[in-house]
Order: C-alpha cells, then sequence, then structure tokens
C-alpha cells in the first residue's frame, strides 16, 4: 500500500513538473522578450552612467629626529598621531561635503591601515582620474602645510638652543675664564705681599726678641695673623684653580658635545615632513558602473521575474476559471 501511494505522489510531482515546464514554454516568447527588454535597459543605463574612478595612497606622517640611542629604534617622533588627524581629516574632507550632490570628485575614506601607527589611507573617486588625484593632493597639501608649520618651529627651537649654547662656551671663554684669571693673580700677588711681610716680621723678631719682649709678642701675633689670612688665601686661590679647570675642560666639552649633538640635529635629513609612499595608485577602468554585473544580474532579475509574472497569470487565470 505505502509502496504505491509513493508511486503515485512520484507520478503527481513529475505531472506538476511537466505542467510548470510546459506553462514556461507556451509563454517563452513573453520571457524572452520580457528578459530581453530588462537586459536591454542594464546595458542602456550602463552605457549612459557616468563612469567613475576610485584612486588609492598611503601617506606616511612625517616625523623628526631626537638625541638617543640609534640601535632602540625610537629616536624619532612622529608629528602627528594617526587616530586624531584620521578623525580631523573625516571631518573637514567628508563630513563637511556630505549634503554637495552632483560632485564630480570626493574623497570616500581616509583611515589608517591595519597594525601601522604611522600611516594614512586615503581613497577618493571622480568622474576621471586625474580629478580624484587632485582631491588626494587637496589633502596632502593641507597635512604638510600643517606639519610643515610644526618643523618649522621645532628647528627654531633648536636654533635657539644652540644660540644658547653658544652664548654660554662664549661667556666662559671671554668673562668667567679671564675674571677668575684676574682674581687669581690678585690673590697671588696678595700671598706674595703676606710672605714678603712675613719674612720681615722674621727679621725683626730676632733683633727684638731680646731687647723688647712685649713688642716680640705683638710680632708673633700679628705673625699668627698673617699666617692664618695666608691660609685663607691658599684655600680661596685652589677653590678658584680648581673652578678655573672645571670650566676649561669639563664645562666646556661638555658644552662643545651638547653644541655638535644640537648641530648635527639641524641636518635636513633629521626633518621629514609628511609625503606619499610611491605613487597615488590609479585604475585605467572605471570602479563604477561594473557593467558586466549589471548586465548579467538584470538578466537573471528579468527571467526570474518574467517566470514569475507568467506563473502569477497562470495562477489568476485559474482562480478565474474555477469562479
Amino acid at each position: 500500500m505505502q509502496s504505491q501511494n509513493n508511486i503515485q505522489y512520484m507520478q503527481e510531482d513529475e505531472i506538476d513538473l511537466r505542467e510548470l515546464f510546459r506553462t514556461i514554454m507556451d509563454h517563452k516568447k513573453f520571457i524572452i522578450i520580457f528578459t530581453t527588454i530588462i537586459t536591454m535597459l542594464a546595458i542602456v543605463y550602463s552605457l549612459l552612467k557616468t563612469p567613475t574612478y576610485e584612486v588609492n595612497s598611503l601617506i606616511e606622517i612625517g616625523n623628526y629626529k631626537v638625541h638617543g640611542n640609534s640601535n632602540t629604534g625610537d629616536n624619532r617622533i612622529s608629528l602627528d598621531d594617526a587616530s586624531s588627524l584620521v578623525q580631523k581629516l573625516n571631518i573637514l574632507y567628508i563630513d563637511m561635503f556630505k549634503n554637495q550632490k552632483n560632485r564630480k570628485s570626493k574623497i570616500e575614506s581616509i583611515s589608517i591601515p591595519k597594525k601601522s601607527k604611522h600611516f594614512i589611507q586615503i581613497k577618493a573617486s571622480g568622474i576621471s582620474n586625474e580629478l580624484a588625484v587632485n582631491e588626494i593632493q587637496k589633502v596632502v597639501t593641507y597635512i604638510r602645510s600643517k606639519h610643515q608649520k610644526i618643523l618649522d618651529d621645532i628647528k627654531k627651537q633648536r636654533e635657539m638652543g644652540l644660540h644658547n649654547i653658544d652664548a654660554k662656551i662664549d661667556d666662559i671663554q671671554h668673562r668667567s675664564i679671564p675674571l677668575l684669571t684676574k682674581k687669581i693673580k690678585s690673590n697671588e700677588h696678595i700671598l706674595a705681599d703676606l710672605e714678603k711681610q712675613i719674612k720681615d716680621i722674621n727679621k725683626n723678631l730676632q733683633k727684638i726678641e731680646n731687647e723688647n719682649p712685649s713688642l716680640a709678642a705683638l710680632k708673633l701675633m700679628e705673625k699668627q695673623n698673617l699666617t692664618t689670612f695666608m691660609s685663607d688665601i691658599n684655600n680661596k686661590l685652589l677653590e678658584m684653580k680648581n673652578d678655573k679647570d672645571t670650566l676649561m675642560t669639563t664645562t666646556i666639552n661638555k658644552l662643545k658635545e651638547d653644541r655638535l649633538i644640537a648641530k648635527s640635529l639641524m641636518l635636513p635629513h633629521n626633518y621629514k615632513n609628511s609625503h606619499i609612499v610611491g605613487q597615488i595608485i590609479k585604475s585605467d577602468y572605471p570602479a563604477k558602473p561594473k557593467k558586466k554585473l549589471i548586465v548579467i544580474v538584470a538578466f537573471v532579475t528579468g527571467l526570474i521575474l518574467s517566470i514569475f509574472i507568467v506563473f502569477f497569470m497562470e495562477f489568476l487565470k485559474g482562480m478565474k476559471n474555477d469562479d
């Protein structure tokens, strides 16, 4: 019994499929004409639609070199933060122009490539490659102008730093050292005069030691005071000579080393403005409209829609006959 039912179902399905196929074949002329019309309309649309070209570019954010260990690879500082820069550019070149229609060219997107902190990617479109490239150039010009001001400020700061180092070296060589030299010579003269006074006191002591003991005691006290004063002068003299030696060696050498570093950081290759990596990527073929895809989709859609219309018309006809 079950096998007979299965056979009956298979026969009914076969009959239904045959009916469907017969319905399609009966209306094949309509299906072909309808599908052809939809396909032709799609071809006309794709031919009349203004082609849109897309161009892409990769921008490297500029940087400048700072003094540090070049082996660590962290001796360059970026001129801008990629995320904040992209956010600002999206506002200036995309959001601000959203309400403008029928534009011949525009910026499509500005983003950060994956796993990158120092690059941004810009995509533009236009009715020609030249117009799309011009859109990217506008953004790049803005970025370079903004970053060039930062570089100029850094150069000015470093020039001022170099000027201050030169001023310190000049001050040490032409003021501090000559002043210390003058003080050293003055104290040496004072020492020489004190030594002479002590010698004179020693000579007088030999003469008056037995004749006038009170005067001899006064002379001894004077000699003691002079000796103490000489000790103080010697200490000051030693300190001034040490200061002079420090200025002439350690301080001057350190300043000269700082000057060499500052001078090397002023070289042009230490300043890198933002720029396009390689070239702007263009295509000889428009990105939109995709003519082949449009025609294929239109053909499939027209075919399916025409078959649906045929079945729907047959359905309505069957309902009318039943009534």
